[in-house]
């Protein structure tokens, strides 16, 4: 299996309506998949959640990765994810994140840290799984 990385993972759970959630999570996240974002953890159950309310509010948008970094099971990166709403707001968020990726190439653990950069302040919470 080739190794993921933030943007098909992104690509696949949001800008990519036609593919099934649960096949795109199952592409890229492994079944004890953990994330803390912004000092939340969760767990991939949560994390589903949070990406099936994503997918209803989401028209378009895409992901920049600004640098990205692997080391073995490592990685790294800074991105900036722009969302563009079913209700015409659109929001732009930076992302800083470092994973650990199981052997396997999927994303395992994720803690990320979000930074709104322009977009309503209640847009800020798109990115985070509260």
């Amino acid at each position: 299996m080739t190794s993921t990385d933030i943007t098909r993972a992104i690509n696949d759970l949001l800008f990519t309506p036609g593919l099934d959630l649960g096949e795109a999570v199952e592409r890229h996240f492994t079944p004890d998949y953990r994330q803390r974002t912004d000092g939340v953890w969760s767990d991939r159950a949560s994390f589903v959640q949070h990406m099936t309310r994503l997918r209803s509010l989401v028209r378009s948008g895409d992901i920049e990765v600004h640098d990205e970094l692997r080391d073995g099971p490592r990685y790294a990166d800074r991105h900036t994810v722009t969302l563009t709403q079913h209700n015409g707001r659109t929001s732009r968020t930076e992302v800083y994140l470092f994973a650990q990726m199981a052997p396997d190439g999927r994303f395992q653990c994720v803690e990320e840290t979000t930074l709104l950069v322009t977009g309503h302040p209640d847009d800020g919470n798109l990115g985070s799984v509260k």
